[in-house]
């Protein structure tokens, strides 16, 4: 599952955010947070490692979770691809805004 499929789910994006708070968490102290059944939220939780952003490590009989930084740090520097891309574009349209209205105040002048 890529990324952006995983993180569609408002129970996988709290799960993360719930990581991104505590740290590290078992499966079962984040079953108990939601009304959902174990075997449900197990299945986010795969979802979330196979995307890559989430880590699980077994400890015991105990499955502990914790965010996967890479996994984070791919998706942010994606975003922030995005965002020059986008911030690159409204500057061009900022900047033909601006002449436009100095062509304008020009011709106006010229009347």
């Amino acid at each position: 599952m890529d990324t952006f499929t995983a993180l569609a789910d408002p129970t996988r994006r709290s799960i993360i955010e719930m990581l991104a708070a505590k740290g590290e968490l078992s499966a079962t102290d984040i079953s108990d947070r939601f009304p959902s059944t174990p075997p449900a939220i197990s299945q986010h939780l795969k979802a979330l490692r196979e995307a890559g952003l989430v880590k699980m490590d077994k400890r015991a009989q105990r499955r502990i979770y914790s965010i996967n930084p890479d996994g984070i740090s791919k998706t942010e520097q994606w975003l922030s691809r995005l965002r020059r891309m986008w911030t690159e574009r409204f500057d061009a349209l900022d900047e033909y805004l601006k002449a436009e209205q100095s062509k304008r105040t020009k011709e106006k002048r010229n009347e």
